[in-house]
C-alpha cells in the first residue's frame, strides 16, 4: 500500500489513521505546488487533478479523496476501531462536516493564492458558526464519536492549520483542549514529527527557487 501525501496537508489525517491501525505502507511525498513526486515523476499521472491524498491499494487500484481514503483505512483494519459499525452514519456525518465546512469552508481560502482578503475574512466568519457546533459535541465527549476515529484524524489535521492562519483556537477553549490532547496521542505525534521536517524542506526549496 502506498500513500501519496504532501506534508501537513489534509493527507496527514490518513497517515495518522495508518499509524493508529499499525498498517504497513510506503509514504510517497508530493510537492503541493508543482505536483511533482519528490524523487522524480509527475503526480498527475497518479491523480490527474494533483490533489492529495491518493492511496494505491494492494490490488493496484488508486483511491482518492480524503474521506474515502480514511474510510478505506478504517475498513481495512477493523480491529483499530476507527469507524465502528454501530456509528457508521455518525462517522460519515463528521467526515463530511469536517471536509466541507471546516477544511474547505474555513481554512482552504487562506491557502488559496487566488483568495483576496475579503474572501479570507468571510472564511473566518464561517468558523464562528461552525466551531461552536463541534464544541457542543466536545462538551460531553472526548472525541467526535464514542472513541477516537478517522473523523478525529481529519479534524485534528485541519485544526493544525491555525498555526498558519489568523484563526485562534483560544477563542474556542474546548476545541483548543481537544487539539492539545490529541497532539499527545502517539499516532498523531509520530505523524506530525515525520511530516514537519518535510514541510520545512519544501518551504526552503521554494524560497531558494524564488531568490
Amino acid at each position: 500500500m502506498q500513500l501519496y501525501f504532501a506534508p501537513l496537508t489534509c493527507s496527514l489525517a490518513c497517515r495518522i489513521a495508518l499509524y493508529e491501525a499499525g498498517a504497513d505502507f510506503e509514504a510517497i511525498e508530493v510537492d503541493r505546488l508543482t505536483k511533482e513526486i519528490v524523487g522524480g515523476g509527475d503526480y498527475r499521472e497518479i491523480h490527474p487533478i494533483g490533489t492529495v491524498p491518493a492511496l494505491r491499494r494492494d490490488d493496484g487500484r488508486v483511491l482518492t479523496e480524503n474521506a474515502a481514503v480514511l474510510l478505506h483505512i478504517a475498513d481495512a483494519y477493523p480491529d483499530a476501531g476507527l469507524a465502528p459499525q454501530g456509528e457508521r452514519d455518525e462517522v460519515r456525518q463528521w467526515l463530511s462536516f469536517v471536509g466541507s465546512e471546516i477544511h474547505k469552508g474555513v481554512f482552504y481560502p487562506h491557502f488559496d493564492p487566488t483568495s483576496d482578503e475579503v474572501v479570507k475574512v468571510y472564511a473566518r466568519s464561517r468558523a464562528r458558526a461552525r466551531f461552536p457546533h463541534v464544541e457542543r459535541r466536545l462538551a460531553e465527549h472526548d472525541f467526535l464519536l464514542s472513541d477516537f476515529s478517522v473523523a478525529d484524524c481529519y479534524l485534528f489535521t485541519t485544526l493544525q492549520w491555525t498555526v498558519a492562519t489568523p484563526i485562534e483556537l483560544s477563542d474556542w477553549p474546548l476545541l483548543a483542549a481537544y487539539h492539545a490532547r490529541l497532539a499527545k496521542r502517539p499516532s498523531v505525534a509520530r505523524a506530525v514529527a515525520d511530516e514537519l521536517p518535510l514541510y520545512r524542506a519544501q518551504q526552503e526549496r521554494r524560497e531558494a527557487l524564488a531568490s
